[in-house]
C-alpha cells in the first residue's frame, strides 16, 4: 500500500514563507510526476505545481516566481518552498505522486490527505 504524508503547513502573516514536505512509503516500484493541489475555502481544487522525475517543473502563473517545487528521489519525498505569501495563498494544500506500485497494481495517481496554511493580511 502508498501512503503519501504531507507536512509543514500552519499560520504565516502575508510575506512569509513555509516549507511543505511530502513523503511518499510503502510498496513503490517507481514515482513519475509529484505535485501540489490547493483547494481555498469556497473554490475547487487546483493545480499548483508539479515536478517530473527528471525534475523538470511547472507552476501556475499566480506563484510563478514566488514558490518552488522540488524533490529528492533517494527519499521519496517533493517539497513546496512558498515564499512572498499572499492572503489568496490560503488553502488546504494536497500532494500527489504518480506511482507504480510493487504489488500488481496499476500505475496511478495517490494522494495525501492535505496540510492547511493559512496566510493572514
Amino acid at each position: 500500500q502508498v501512503q503519501l504524508v504531507e507536512s509543514g503547513g500552519g499560520l504565516v502573516q502575508a510575506g512569509g514563507s513555509l516549507r511543505l514536505s511530502c513523503a511518499a512509503s510503502g510498496s513503490i516500484f517507481a514515482i513519475y510526476d509529484m505535485g501540489w493541489y490547493r483547494q481555498p475555502p469556497g473554490k475547487q481544487r487546483e493545480s499548483v505545481a508539479t515536478i517530473t522525475r527528471s525534475g523538470t517543473t511547472d507552476y501556475i502563473e499566480s506563484v510563478n516566481g514566488r514558490f518552488t517545487i522540488s524533490r529528492d528521489n533517494a527519499k521519496k519525498t517533493v517539497y513546496l518552498q512558498m515564499n512572498s505569501l499572499k492572503f489568496e495563498d490560503t488553502a488546504v494544500y494536497y500532494c500527489y505522486a504518480d506511482v507504480w506500485p510493487t504489488s500488481t497494481g496499476s500505475r496511478r495517481n495517490y494522494w495525501g490527505k492535505g496540510t492547511q496554511v493559512t496566510v493572514s493580511s
